[in-house]
């Protein structure tokens, strides 16, 4: 407040103050400084309309944007290790299979689990996705690197097109919660602690970005509806551009 605590003598550097007090003597983040900010803007506003108050816009702070976490390359490098399909148990094979799509093409795990075998297209090299976030369906690329790890896994899975690309060890089709099971067990018996399938999205979009892509491939790729998302994947990692 003013000295004389009088509500008339509240201005736009009282607020710029009472920032500096919660980030220095209180230690808040900017999200904490922003909900403080938001109630005492609804009830500063009131006071403006009223007359009280010289009129004077209050701005939130700008977020502090925390750095995405991705798979390391020495991590992929484990988790990318191919099994021995003749020595392995199906389920190691199909979870190996699993993490390189995710990391081949960042789909969303909904949208894994209602992929069919007949949605891939093998000799002009797409994927059709039928159910995705926004309700839209979507055609990626497959790589020719992915296309080799599918046909393999493939012979098998077996299955005709109408069946669910990756399924359970009796053929049926894997819900969300079981490829995240799947991941997280596969990701721990080869000793990489990082078990979020999301983070496989996050790594795509950094490898793009760091390669070269361009923002508006990179948008489609990952199914957003805008550019919001993106640009924020370019901003966290600037550093790495640099």
């Amino acid at each position: 407040y003013p000295a004389d605590n009088s509500i008339d003598g509240i201005t736009k550097d009282t607020i710029e103050d009472f920032i500096l007090y919660l980030q220095e003597s209180t230690d808040c983040n900017s999200v904490s400084v922003n909900t403080f900010l938001r109630g005492i803007r609804v009830v500063l506003k009131y006071l403006m309309e009223l007359g009280y108050l010289k009129t004077f816009k209050i701005s939130l702070i700008k977020a502090e944007k925390k750095i995405k976490e991705v798979y390391t390359d020495s991590e992929l490098q484990i988790l990318l290790e191919k099994p021995n399909p003749k020595k392995c148990r199906f389920t190691e094979f199909r979870d190996w299979t699993l993490v390189n799509y995710l990391l081949a093409t960042a789909n969303r795990i909904s949208t894994i689990s209602n992929i069919l075998i007949g949605d891939l297209d093998f000799s002009d090299g797409f994927i059709t996705l039928s159910k995705t976030k926004n309700k839209r369906q979507q055609i990626i690329p497959m790589s020719a690197t992915l296309q080799e790890v599918l046909i393999e896994y493939l012979k098998y899975r077996q299955g005709g097109e109408d069946d669910y690309l990756f399924c359970t060890q009796w053929g049926q089709q894997m819900k969300v919660d079981s490829i995240k099971s799947a991941v997280k067990r596969y990701n721990l018996s080869r000793g990489v602690m990082k078990t979020s399938c999301h983070l496989f999205r996050n790594t795509f979009a950094k490898n793009y970005i760091l390669a070269g892509g361009d923002i508006f491939r990179l948008q489609r790729l990952l199914g957003h509806s805008d550019l919001t998302m993106v640009r924020q994947y370019v901003d966290m990692y600037s550093d790495d551009l640099a």
